[in-house]
């Protein structure tokens, strides 16, 4: 047989769904956006959360904030308690605000590093405070890939969720952008914040919204036919997972590319539950 014949599909259900963007506040709100009612880019609007200890509340910046509402948002969705699922956390840069700040300190004549911005500079620094705020204790990967890093995260998540020895039944993915300050934002400009959040299941369940699967492509990416939901598209390495969302929105069966890098992509066919 050849190497294709013998390749397995990866494939999944989607349960829950949560979105933030510019214009797109929360995924009950989004989904008529993204269906064909249009969007107004407004500001990005994170969720206060509640869910943290006070201290670590005062803490934590920007990106873990919008991490921990979306990735809550997602189990609301899927009626899952965030405390019991693995996860996989995806972002092109982590806490770009965190970096700066600890450029500027090393650039001073001081160059002392609080303890606090240190622990914070890491990528899974979202992840553990996930950990922190929900009680989960089971395993939780990080991922990033630059332009790709939604689409690397997704492909993370139905790797697990297809190997038996590393999860079964349902997993948390979250990814998670925002934009840098400057100089760093010249360097590696960004629009606006964004975070989408979905809840997958590896067999069908009450929850299923849809079907998904997933394989390598050299097919150039999905775009956005609004013109103001493809500038939010190509705004944040995280929006570049809107077309499946729209898809999503509008309940059709649908083939969408995904950018992992500029010569790989990710086709995610979409079908009904």
């Amino acid at each position: 047989m050849s190497e294709d014949r013998d390749r397995v599909p990866l494939t999944a259900w989607i349960d829950g769904i949560a979105l933030y963007g510019p214009g797109l506040a929360g995924w009950p709100a989004a989904r008529h956006a993204l269906a064909g009612d249009g969007v107004v880019a407004t500001p990005t609007a994170i969720p206060k959360l509640a869910v943290l200890p006070p201290a670590e509340r005062r803490r934590v910046g920007t990106v873990v904030r919008l991490a921990l509402a979306t990735g809550l948002a997602a189990c609301e969705s899927a009626s899952a308690d965030p405390a019991e699922l693995p996860s996989v956390f995806a972002s092109s840069g982590g806490d770009g605000s965190n970096c700066h700040a600890i450029c500027e300190a090393l650039a001073s004549g001081d160059r002392l590093i609080s303890p606090i911005r240190f622990h914070n500079s890491v990528n899974n620094a979202a992840s553990g405070y996930w950990g922190i705020a929900t009680g989960a204790m089971a395993p939780s990967a990080i991922v990033s890939a630059y332009d790709g890093s939604f689409a690397a995260g997704l492909l993370e998540a139905l790797v697990q969720l297809a190997t038996p020895a590393e999860t079964a039944g349902r997993l948390l993915l979250v990814a998670y952008d925002v934009p840098y300050p400057q100089p760093l934002q010249s360097t590696r400009p960004m629009d606006d914040a964004c975070g989408i959040g979905l809840v997958l299941h590896d067999r069908a369940g009450a929850h299923s919204i849809a079907r998904i699967t997933v394989d390598s492509t050299t097919e150039a990416p999905t775009t956005m036919d609004d013109p103001q939901l493809e500038g939010i598209r190509i705004g944040n390495p995280i929006a570049r997972g809107l077309p499946l969302l729209a898809a999503l929105a509008a309940g059709e069966s649908r083939r969408v590319v995904l950018p992992i890098h500029e010569q790989l992509g990710l086709a995610v066919t979409l079908a009904g539950p």
